[in-house]
């Protein structure tokens, strides 16, 4: 895509095993190949901020992919966190776990944070979006129908905006969708332009 010639001197890597992320990217129009993730560990420090707990985590996706990548490669890393009352949820651990994530969302604002990274041998540039989340009440049978049918446990949250359980139980939403689904497509296409 012309608008993104600035970035012709790179092979453009997304390292993300979120087929989400793959199509979303997809959607800029840009050649890009993908790497999966390293699987490294996603522990951040107690005392960090909610808000920031996703841009350090995909700034540490990019330090891991850092050691072994080429002066011509641009990695784009990213990750996405739920926050409900100021706890952090990411995926959940079991199809009980996701349940109580949904219980606990329902009638609820909540808040979805992206972070994403870009990273060169030479240069690193990270950035978080936020978007506001409100979910209607939803049934303890909405609830167990989605989990069973959907098997949300690759989602922060444990849902996906763009599945069911968007449909039936988003009330609506304040910033960007795409960000809830994975990738700030607005933002990222901004700092990609500036890269």
């Amino acid at each position: 895509m012309k608008a993104l010639d600035n970035l012709s001197g790179y092979r453009i890597k997304l390292a993300s095993a979120s087929p989400r992320r793959r199509e979303l990217l997809g959607m800029l129009g840009i050649d890009f190949s993908v790497s999966r993730g390293l699987g490294i560990d996603e522990s951040y420090p107690d005392d960090i901020e909610a808000e920031d707990v996703a841009c350090y985590i995909s700034q540490k996706k990019a330090e891991a992919h850092r050691l072994s990548m080429s002066a011509d490669e641009l990695i784009i890393t990213a990750d996405t966190v739920v926050i409900n009352n100021g706890e952090v949820l990411g995926k959940p651990s079991d199809e009980e776990n996701a349940k109580e994530m949904l219980r606990a969302l329902s009638g609820h604002i909540h808040k979805v944070v992206t972070g994403v990274t870009l990273v060169t041998a030479s240069r690193q540039v990270s950035f978080s979006v936020v978007t506001e989340v409100e979910f209607a009440e939803l049934a303890d049978e909405e609830i167990n129908e989605y989990v069973e049918l959907f098997h949300p446990l690759d989602k922060a949250g444990a849902y996906g905006i763009q599945e069911w359980i968007g449909c039936i139980g988003v009330k609506g939403i304040n910033g960007s969708y795409y960000n809830v689904m994975g990738l700030p497509l607005h933002r990222l296409y901004r700092e990609l332009k500036r890269f």
